[in-house]
């Protein structure tokens, strides 16, 4: 239709997005489902962020706040990034949003220009490349293989960066494999950055709390101090405190572009609610034990999950260093078929045929632009992880 924007044509729906819709779908018209495809907690957000927020609304705390963040949430993130990250960043370096996905977006937006590159490590989280185009990017697509646990190295960070580069977007532990860079891995990415000082590093640490044992997180401006000035840190309170409903996403970076990113914000949605805003500090600044409780049950969930489809009949599973997520491959299943007589000729094809045959909703590894692959959200009961991981263990099977 004419009436729509061209930009409009470079993108794509999420496919996280639709799968999820199209399990719910199925569940109501009375279809057995297990949905592994969203990626959020099933725990509640604890009590003292609950608490916090009821405050907010009894002490009238309600009403419009400075458009990228109250300084009460900024001041907190600032003693975070210190506590957590030994970054030193002031409140007037601080930008706050309705997620962590508009604080990319505002600095895409705030930063690109027709032609300009943004290299995006695959597998990566599906909003990724559609975000640059929407912003009038390009993408450029580095990936990195099972072979190599899903991360890219210096060499083809150096190799993929021209002229053009303006932003690595940048991210440890990963959606959807889990796959985190260690410190010395993070340090041969630091230094080929150093190397090039026209080019900016994006980094999604929303996972930084879900890092398993074995595992330290890190992110580049701790690695390299050098790079503060070209780093844009970011993070929120979704996945750590179980408060994806609640939208609130930050970052800490140089003053000029986070001035940028606020007038984006200023002129589109302005401020995140302010409920959700000091819950946040609360969440922040309060006790933190629940990060290590839901740590635990997370890890549990983890080894249940790669132990269970690595027995499947044609998955290689690798174990994650953190998040919540398996990207298994599906190699060994490519070019069999299904009972229904289907050919498995792609990792959507395995997907679809998983959800049709067995219930068990998964997001097909292409979406995330590496394949054959599938990602899986451990993030639900343990008893729905077994049956889940015995369907697609007996969908596996049935494959000739």
């Amino acid at each position: 239709m004419a009436f729509l924007a061209d930009s409009l044509s470079r993108v794509k729906p999420s496919p996280t997005i639709a799968v999820s819709t199209k399990a719910r779908e199925m569940k109501a018209a009375g279809v057995d489902i297990i949905g592994l495809s969203a990626g959020e907690p099933d725990f509640d957000t604890p009590e003292n962020i609950r608490e916090a927020a009821k405050a907010a609304i009894d002490n009238g705390d309600t009403r419009y706040t400075a458009p990228d963040g109250t300084p009460a949430l900024k001041q907190a993130i600032c003693a975070k990034f210190k506590r957590d990250n030994g970054l030193d960043y002031q409140p007037s370096q601080i930008s706050v949003s309705t997620g962590g996905k508009q604080v990319l977006y505002n600095a895409l937006v705030a930063t690109l220009n027709p032609g300009d590159e943004v290299i995006i490590p695959a597998p990566y989280w599906v909003s990724y490349p559609d975000m640059v185009l929407l912003a009038g990017g390009e993408p450029v697509i580095v990936e990195g293989p099972l072979e190599s646990g899903y991360k890219i190295t210096a060499e083809k960070l150096e190799a993929a960066i021209t002229p053009k580069t303006k932003w690595l977007i940048f991210n440890s532990p990963s959606n959807p494999t889990g796959a985190g860079y260690t410190w010395d891995e993070l340090k041969a990415i630091t230094e080929v950055l150093m190397r090039h000082d026209h080019v900016w590093v994006m980094t999604d640490d929303m996972y930084e709390h879900l890092s398993y044992e074995g595992f330290t997180f890190c992110t580049p401006a701790e690695v390299e101090p050098a790079l503060m000035d070209r780093t844009l840190t970011v993070n929120g309170v979704s996945k750590a405190y179980a408060m994806t409903g609640w939208r609130i996403g930050y970052a800490g970076g140089p003053e000029h572009l986070i001035k940028a990113m606020g007038k984006v914000q200023s002129q589109s949605t302005s401020n995140p609610s302010s409920v959700s805003q000091a819950a946040a500090v609360e969440a922040l600044n309060g006790p933190q034990d629940y990060i290590s409780w839901s740590l635990e049950h997370f890890q549990r969930r983890r080894d249940l999950v790669v132990s269970m489809l690595n027995q499947a009949n044609g998955i290689n599973c690798p174990t994650p260093d953190g998040a919540f997520y398996v990207y298994p491959s599906i190699a060994g299943c490519i070019g069999k078929k299904s009972p229904t007589g289907k050919v498995i000729a792609t990792d959507e094809d395995f997907a679809g045929e998983l959800l049709e045959a067995e219930g068990v909703a998964v997001v097909f590894g292409g979406a995330f632009g590496l394949s054959p692959n599938f990602r899986v959200s451990y993030a639900a009961s343990d008893e729905q992880l077994t049956s889940a991981c015995e369907r697609i263990q007996r969908f596996c099977g049935s494959l000739t």
